[in-house]
């Protein structure tokens, strides 16, 4: 009797802390992608992008939300199994979040052709998904499976032997966080007119600053001013270290990004090569910023 209530009881905290952490979920989803779903180039992108263009966006959004979902989803996950099931999940709250906001606001309507909505609600869901898994990192709380991870941290800090998680301190999934930073704030900005038109008036000179600020911005977040998170570099390490490892390749792993955030957008069609790498460092801006950013926070 007594084991039997035990079962029903975990099975009931376990039905609650998926339950909070699918709110937390659908708050994310909101939070973090309202920026983009009152955007209007996003609007406008939904019903012209070129089709295979959008596919190829959302068919690679999968393996990134199932790598993001492993580090910070709706429960902890120990199995692929569970990582996919939590990305489907926040895919899922993208998509009904993106059509539910775009409805309100009055961007879909009944007499839209179908392949509009679908564009629109699609190129939505991308920023929406992320911000969904985003939400359990950036607003949990101290219930539900919180409490777990507070335990591993005492655990960890009394020598409990906390299970290590190989890939969150691999240097290969610091990349990945950079690349999602760089990703979700370059969805943001790489729709507007003006990224072009800042990379129009740009000099050469004002590239060569933007890239020197943004390298600077990058390791100084990270490194410098103390933010919540922020790695220190132990005397024995040379400052140079941190700086070749992580924040230079960060740098072009947000550069790369930004060019293919651009390409998607069909921003880079028709353009001289000259203006497409001045509309890649201009957009590596804030890329490196989100960058930097992904690894303090997630």
């Amino acid at each position: 009797m007594n084991g039997a209530r035990a079962e029903r009881g975990n099975d009931a905290g376990g039905s609650r802390s998926f339950l909070i952490g699918l709110g937390r979920g659908a708050a994310g989803a909101m939070l973090f992608g309202i920026p983009m779903l009152m955007t209007m180039e996003l609007w406008q992108l939904g019903f012209y992008i070129e089709r295979w263009r959008l596919l190829l966006l959302l068919i690679v959004n999968i393996p990134l939300l199932i790598l993001l979902a492993h580090r910070i989803g709706f429960e902890r996950t120990s199995t692929l199994a569970e990582a996919c099931r939590d990305a489907t999940i926040a895919y899922g709250l993208g998509i009904v979040i993106g059509a539910a906001v775009l409805i309100m606001l009055g961007d879909i309507k009944p007499h839209m052709p179908p392949s509009e909505m679908l564009g629109k609600i699609a190129i939505q869901s991308v920023p929406a998904s992320i911000g969904a898994l985003l939400g359990r990192s950036q607003l949990g709380g101290q219930s539900g499976n919180d409490e777990h991870e507070d335990d591993g941290e005492e655990d960890e800090e009394q020598g409990g032997g906390a299970v290590p998680d190989e890939i969150s301190t691999s240097y290969s999934r610091e990349l990945f966080l950079m690349a999602v930073g760089a990703l979700f704030l370059n969805l943001n900005v790489a729709p507007t007119e003006e990224i072009i038109l800042i990379a129009y008036k740009m000099t050469p000179w004002h590239a060569l600053v933007t890239i020197g600020l943004s390298i600077a911005i990058m390791h100084g977040f990270v490194y410098a001013v103390a933010f919540k998170g922020t790695h220190e570099i132990s005397k024995e390490t040379p400052w140079w270290h941190a700086f070749f490892r992580f924040t230079l390749p960060g740098y072009l792993v947000a550069m790369l990004i930004s060019f293919y955030v651009l390409w998607t957008f069909g921003r880079l069609d028709d353009t001289a090569s000259t203006q497409m790498l001045m509309s890649a460092i201009v957009l590596s801006f804030p890329g490196a910023i989100g960058a930097a950013a992904a690894r303090l926070i997630l």
